[in-house]
Order: structure tokens, then C-alpha cells, then sequence
């Protein structure tokens, strides 16, 4: 019984050093794209003095404007919540997996899909106020050497609302629709469609395989997902009149963006999330489960 205990412990470990392995990796590779997505959904109408027009235009007014670093803005809160994040991510989605698959009740799509329900909410409450600080940082326009620090960021924030969803929660109902969603889709999609097509003798085949599931995967999610992420933004970045409160709760906001801005407006940031999180979904799914398999090994 020990024995076993331990294997599970064991395992359990292995899942969790996994999922922050292909947090770490993915967030390395795609964090330009996150912060081009974060510009476009903060933005409003025409009327807007910093509007970008296309994807190439924010790129080139970013490099002039603000430098070649500053694609890299708000990447350390990322970075430092990526590897818990990722971590508590796969790992609660096998746990889940495995309380939905208790008594035989519930078929395989239904489990999958609801372990990657409940995974992204518990994920949504980690990853919250390292979000507030990230949109924050990648909101600035003024070159990065010029503007505040990570932690010093954090500590404002906290110092003038402190913890709750004035400050370092605020727009955690938002994450919470995004991740839920997200990893709703993502999941069940990955695992059952790699379920129905047979794997490949050749490496590198089967590498193609599980590579393109998981890249439809991130960008189905991606496509269901985005008007909670215009939403999250728009809450938890600057308010269009400085001292007023405009965007204030996840549906509300909703509402608000599509009554001013039309149905469009609620995938603002859509190319840039896609050629995120549809290479970064597949790049997560490797990482972890290449990572995973080289574990048990050891």
C-alpha cells in the first residue's frame, strides 16, 4: 500500500513538474503575440489616438515608438506564473479526470470535457492577479526603459486597492470565462479527437499527428473563448475616462463592447491569439507529454 502510494505521489509530481515545463516554454516562444493581442482589445473605436489598424502596423509602431523590448513587456509576470499555472493546469485536469471517471457513470467526452472545465477555473484563480499586473505592463506605450517594474507595479496596485477585485482580482470573474472555456474546448477536443485517430509507428509521424490536434485544439479554444479575453482586457486594463469605472463585471462588459462597438468587437485580437495559442496549445501539449514520458523513464 505504501508502495503505491508512493508511485501515485510519485506521478503526481511528474504531471505537475510537466505542465510547468510546457508553460515555461510556450510563454518563452509566444509572449510578443499575447502582448499585440492585449494592445488590439484594449483599444475602442476609430476615435481611439493609438489605434492600430492591421498586425503589421502594431508591430511597426511598437518597434519606433517604443523599441525592439518592448515586445517584451509584462513578461515576467507571465513567466513567474506560467510554471504554477501550466503546472496546476494539467495536473488538476488529471485529477478531475479521474474524479469524473469514478463509478463508470460518465462517458469519455463528457469526462474530458468537464475536467477541462473545472481545470481552467482552478487555473483562473492562480493566474488572476499575475494578469492584472501583465495588462498593466503591456498597456504602457512608453519605451520599456522608461517604465515601471514588475513589482513595483505590483506593489501600486496593491497599495491603492489591495487584494480584492479592485486590485489584484479584479476582472476574476472574465479569467475565469476565458480559462474555464478555453480549457473546456482545448481538452476535449485534443483528447478525444487523439483518441479516434490511430497513432503512428514512425516518431515523427506520430509528432505530426499529436502536433496538428493540438494546433486546431488552441485555435478552436481560441475562437470560442476570445470575447471573455476582450472582456478580461478591457477590465482590467486602462478605462476609457481616467477616474471612471466603464467596464466592471465580465458580462456587463460584454454587452457594453458589442451595444458600442458591434459583434466584431468582441474578437479584437483574434489573428494575434490564434497565432499564439494555436502553435502555443500544440507546443504545451508536446512539451508536457514528451516531458512526462522522459520522467517515467528516469
Amino acid at each position: 500500500m505504501a508502495e503505491k502510494q508512493k508511485s501515485a505521489t510519485t506521478l503526481a509530481l511528474m504531471q505537475f513538474a510537466s505542465g510547468g515545463c510546457a508553460g515555461f516554454v510556450e510563454v518563452s516562444i509566444m509572449h510578443p503575440l499575447d502582448l499585440i493581442k492585449t494592445r488590439f482589445q484594449i483599444q475602442r473605436g476609430p476615435e481611439d489616438p493609438n489605434r492600430y489598424t492591421s498586425l503589421a502596423d502594431c508591430f511597426k509602431k511598437m518597434y519606433r515608438q517604443e523599441g525592439a523590448m518592448s515586445f517584451y513587456k509584462g513578461i515576467l509576470p507571465p513567466l513567474l506564473a506560467e510554471t504554477p499555472k501550466r503546472a496546476v493546469k494539467f495536473f488538476t485536469f488529471e485529477r478531475y479526470k479521474n474524479m469524473f471517471a469514478y463509478g463508470g457513470y460518465l462517458g469519455q467526452p463528457v469526462i474530458f470535457t468537464l475536467a477541462g472545465l473545472c481545470s481552467g477555473m482552478t487555473e483562473a484563480f492562480v493566474i488572476n492577479p499575475f494578469e492584472v499586473v501583465k495588462v498593466k505592463l503591456q498597456a504602457e506605450r512608453r519605451k520599456l526603459a522608461q517604465q515601471k517594474g514588475t513589482f513595483q507595479t505590483a506593489r501600486e496596485i496593491i497599495a491603492k486597492d489591495g487584494f480584492g477585485l479592485k486590485g489584484m482580482n479584479k476582472g476574476l470573474t472574465a479569467t475565469l470565462g476565458r480559462h474555464g472555456v478555453f480549457n473546456m474546448v482545448y481538452f476535449g477536443f485534443y483528447h478525444n479527437v487523439k483518441g479516434l485517430i490511430p497513432e503512428l509507428k514512425d516518431p515523427k509521424q506520430e509528432f505530426g499527428r499529436k502536433f496538428l490536434i493540438g494546433l486546431v485544439s488552441g485555435t478552436l479554444s481560441s475562437c470560442i473563448n476570445i470575447p471573455f479575453d476582450v472582456a478580461k482586457s478591457r477590465i482590467q486594463g486602462p478605462q476609457p475616462v481616467p477616474g471612471e469605472i466603464k467596464y466592471r463585471t465580465c458580462m456587463a462588459t460584454i454587452l457594453t463592447v458589442y451595444r458600442e462597438e458591434g459583434f466584431l468587437a468582441l474578437y479584437k485580437g483574434l489573428l494575434p491569439k490564434i497565432l499564439r495559442l494555436g502553435p502555443g496549445g500544440a507546443i504545451m501539449l508536446l512539451v508536457y507529454e514528451y516531458a512526462f514520458e522522459w520522467m517515467k523513464k528516469l
